[in-house]
């Protein structure tokens, strides 16, 4: 009895010991660990994705790829398989499995002097603990602050809440976070379209996500794979004819996530992303979890990249070669001096080095690593480019062009049918000009395409939104607007003669003219605008005051503030294109202010929509039941900017500019169009803005450092050409509608050369807009502008586009 008693002492007297023991184990590990009451409000970092008007997505932020799924959305077989792979007794356990824990120190006893690393037996619950709120250190300290923690987290939260921690949290693999990231990165589906087998490939991937890739480790994947299968079988999860089913199932992920994407909106997307940055902060961006549902047109897109590169190109090559990108050492191996050569990776071209010259050809050695040659036929168009914009003379002969060791860039030659002729290339050539470009939808401002510049790789100064320049011409319908609100009409005659005025004490006298050097008299506004007559614009500002013209020119958007002298109504205050076209987007619809946007909504992770660009009610939009009524009305909150009749006016003279004036190389487009060139003091800027009723474009063509285009070159030449290439194919398919005319407009025939209406037998006829009331009977009045204080010319440069010469320079 004795010795009994003894020993149960002694056992109790452990069991304390032992007890003690526990206890200051927790209470000395226990003391600064980290607050797990965080976890309740779970805000994991998710991706921010930014989609197109269509859905397809354009651009992620994201420090790591996730996408954050409810426990309630994710699949059954999802949770089953990382459940039988990574914690079978996860449902039952208190956070800590002992059994398995048991099981694990036992084979770290027996790998004791091994060198081999332990083997841990961590529950789910105790993985949320460590990359929740520890560390990944692999120590027993670590370990025994895991297990506290675990048995709080247990006591605190859901079996559910812990899962969802889990399955959103954990690194997969291929920079995947969480289940849902994984399932899109490898498999390209959402977790509801998985399979049992891709399930319990996404289960395998925990333990070690960089040795099962199903690409590059396709075998140890599928054993892997095939493992977790077993595992989901033995725990009941699945039956045998589903296990064998996913058994046999080949194992096939994507090099990519093959997810509807376009990745042609570069400029248009860095734009969107400044604007999330202003809105919301980066952490929002990048850790928010936004889907951002934006307004660029992927056809349209398309079509601005390709007409701004190929209108670049085209406006290069007449400016003549401006020889190799480099001079490289091809005595030895060619490719590896090749590859050092910089070069944009958005440009649809080829490096190459030439060779050798074999007659006529240059034999070149691209960077794909073949061989191939550039006839002297696709040489021909490289003559000598000369300081001012011109060319040499014509090339003879390949070297006068290229020589062995220059690097150039090439393109790969088509035939007439449109296929690649094998080995057989044009030479190219990086354009130092630049530009920008912006399509909109005139009625609500929504941009639907932009382009800032010929690679966003080279340059990610976006032209369309950061460059100021000067409008010249294309600033002018903002002048006759603001006159036809004065009461003028488009048939109201305007001197167009010498004009000369005193810009103040030193500053000479400003003598604006026309492009051509001549003068035409007395002439009509309408033909002052179509043929782009500075000195009757000029004359036509000093009538109405200049300090009107600035009130249009702000309040339509085209600038913040603008001096009230004269040479700004030739263009001379700077916008940008974004800006020039929204103000013509006024013009067309109707003379409703709208505010150019890039974002449509905007979503928060949940869902829940926190930005809407049309903030407009509809009341009698809910709950009703579709019997093929029209749709109901929202209400029109546009602020009216001007006189609808007078707009119209102005679209009616824009009009005329394609039918009759600088812009008549457009005529042959099968649909309304109007529009105004533009190009300023020494050509150092090309525009040409308009639209067609339902769709307004503007396009710019200069040099970043503002330098000449060359003497030839004007709106006409460098912008026009872009703004009907992108115009024809945007309208491909599209049934042309008129542009709209305002109630009171009266539509009648008039001789275009004196402005009135027109008689029997008079052959110059065309239609004119007038208000009521306004319809001349005769022109007896001619506007000189002579005895008016419209403010002085002004000392910057404005519009060439209808020709200004100043001996000062001053336009």
């Amino acid at each position: 009895m004795r010795i009994f008693l003894t020993i149960t002492g002694v056992l109790f007297l452990l069991a304390v010991a032992g007890g003690a023991c526990v206890l200051g184990v927790f209470w000395h590990f226990g003391r600064d660990l980290p607050d797990y009451t965080q976890l309740a409000d779970y805000e994991p970092e998710v991706m921010t994705r930014v989609h197109a008007g269509d859905g397809a997505l354009i651009a992620e932020y994201a420090k790591e790829k996730r996408v954050f799924v409810p426990i309630e959305q994710i699949p059954r077989k999802v949770i089953n398989a990382f459940v039988a792979a990574e914690d079978q007794n996860f449902w039952t356990h208190p956070g800590i499995d002992f059994p398995s824990v048991f099981r694990a120190a036992i084979t770290n006893i027996a790998n004791i002097g091994s060198g081999r690393r332990p083997v841990g037996a961590s529950t789910i619950t105790q993985q949320v603990a460590k990359n929740f709120l520890l560390t990944n250190e692999v120590s027993y300290d670590r370990k025994i602050k895991e297990a506290i923690l675990s048995f709080r987290i247990e006591q605190a939260f859901s079996k559910k809440h812990i899962l969802e921690l889990y399955l959103n949290e954990i690194y997969l693999g291929r920079g995947s976070y969480g289940v849902a990231a994984a399932a899109l990165r490898y498999f390209d589906k959402s977790l509801d379209e998985l399979t049992v087998a891709e399930a319990a490939y996404l289960g395998a991937l925990p333990k070690a996500p960089s040795n099962y890739d199903p690409v590059r480790d396709h075998d140890a994947a599928k054993g892997r794979r095939d493992w977790v299968i077993g595992r989901m079988l033995d725990e009941g999860y699945i039956t045998a004819d589903q296990a064998n089913e996913a058994l046999a199932a080949p194992l096939i992920g994507k090099d990519r996530e093959s997810v509807d994407y376009y990745a042609h909106a570069d400029y248009f997307a860095e734009e969107v992303r400044r604007e999330l940055v202003d809105r919301y902060g980066e952490n929002a961006l990048y850790n928010g979890g936004l889907s951002v549902r934006t307004s660029v047109d992927p056809k349209l897109q398309t079509i601005a990249n390709k007409v701004m590169f190929d209108g670049l190109v085209d406006y290069d090559r007449r400016h003549g070669w401006r020889g190799p990108l480099e001079k490289i050492d091809i005595s030895g191996d060619w490719q590896k001096p090749l590859e050092q050569v910089k070069a944009p990776h958005d440009v649809p071209w080829l490096k190459a080095v030439v060779l050798r010259l074999d007659g006529n050809d240059a034999i070149i050695g691209v960077e794909n690593g073949k061989q191939g040659k550039i006839p002297f036929a696709e040489m021909k168009w490289a003559r000598p480019w000369l300081k001012g914009q011109r060319v040499g003379g014509a090339v003879s002969k390949a070297s006068d062009v290229v020589n062995p060791g220059d690097v150039v860039m090439v393109a790969s030659l088509k035939d007439d049918n449109g296929n690649v002729v094998d080995g057989t290339y044009s030479l190219q050539q990086i354009p130092d000009v630049n530009g920008g470009l912006v399509a909109m939808d005139p009625h609500t401002g929504r941009v639907l395409a932009m382009s800032g510049g010929f690679s966003h790789d080279m340059s990610k100064f976006n032209r369309a939104t950061q460059a100021h320049r000067q409008p010249g011409s294309a600033f002018k319908p903002f002048v006759y607007l603001a006159a036809m609100d004065s009461g003028f009409t488009p048939s109201s005659l305007v001197l167009d003669a010498p004009f000369v005025i005193d810009q103040g004490p030193g500053q000479g006298k400003w003598k604006p003219g026309n492009y051509s050097g001549k003068f035409y008299g007395p002439s009509t506004l309408r033909l002052g605008i179509e043929l782009s007559r500075n000195l009757m614009t000029v004359r036509l500002a000093q009538t109405i005051g200049m300090e009107k013209v600035v009130n249009y020119a702000e309040k339509f958007g085209v600038v913040d503030s603008m001096p009230a002298v004269l040479s700004m109504s030739l263009g001379a205050a700077e916008t940008t294109v974004l800006r020039l076209t929204n103000a013509y987007s006024e013009l067309v619809n109707g003379g409703k202010k709208v505010t150019p946007t890039l974002i449509d909504r905007i979503q928060d992770r949940r869902g829940k929509v926190i930005y809407r660009r049309d903030d407009r009610q509809c009341l009698d939009c809910q709950d009703v039941v579709y019997n093929g009524q029209l749709p109901p009305e929202l209400p029109d909150n546009r602020e009216q900017l001007t006189d609808p009749a007078s707009a119209f006016q102005i679209v009616s003279m824009l009009e005329g500019v394609i039918q009759r004036g600088t812009g008549r190389r457009m005529r042959n487009l099968p649909f309304p169009l109007a529009g105004k060139t533009g190009t300023t003091n020494d050509s150092r800027d090309a525009w040409f803005v308009g639209f067609t009723p339902d769709l307004a474009l503007g396009v710019y063509v200069g040099f970043d450092d503002n330098r000449s285009l060359g003497d030839r070159e004007q709106g006409a030449s460098a912008a026009a050409p872009i703004f009907h290439e992108f115009m024809g194919k945007a309208m491909e398919g599209v049934t042309p509608v008129p542009f709209r005319t305002p109630p009171g407009i009266r539509m009648v025939r008039i001789d275009a050369r004196s402005g009135l209406p027109a008689q029997a037998g008079d052959g110059n006829v065309i239609w004119e807009a007038f208000k009521p009331g306004t319809i001349p009977e005769r022109n007896d009045r001619v506007i000189d502008g002579s005895s008016s204080n419209g403010g002085i010319a002004g000392s910057m440069g404005g519009s060439s586009d209808g020709g200004v010469s100043s001996p000062s320079g001053i336009y």
